[in-house]
């Protein structure tokens, strides 16, 4: 099985009017070169599922550890940075996953985690939308 890697994508948690982006005129030109990034995972075959997410703003956190959930408005935890998105990918080991990171980094201008999972996975990709 080829092993799995998370690539997370992270962005400051203070948005201007045009969110991670320093201008108007640079947001339709990084979202351009995210998605031509993701078609090539898909077509080279190592996309397993990737998206976007709201704003940290709209999170809920949840901590049902006690006898009651608890809820709480907005992100787990206050930083300076959030999970903007991400990219589940297949890839023959580490190295590759790094340097197909490196690129996603470039095109969507944010900083890109690699995180293995413990498993190759054995869930199927979804089907497109």
């Amino acid at each position: 099985m080829v092993p799995r890697y998370l690539l997370s994508v992270y962005g400051p948690a203070e948005r201007t009017e045009f969110g991670a982006h320093p201008s108007q005129e640079a947001m339709p030109q990084a979202f351009a070169d995210t998605g031509a990034f993701a078609e090539r995972l898909r077509r080279d075959g190592h996309l397993v599922f990737a998206d976007g997410l709201a704003p940290p703003t709209t999170a809920t956190t949840v901590d049902g550890q006690g006898g009651r959930p608890v809820l709480t408005d907005g992100p787990y935890l206050e930083t300076r940075e959030h999970l903007d998105g991400f990219w589940v990918i297949e890839a023959a080991d580490l190295d590759v996953a790094l340097a197909l990171a490196a690129e996603g980094s470039r095109a969507c201008r944010g900083t890109v985690e690699v995180r293995p999972f413990r498993t190759g996975g054995s869930v199927r990709a979804l089907p497109e939308p």
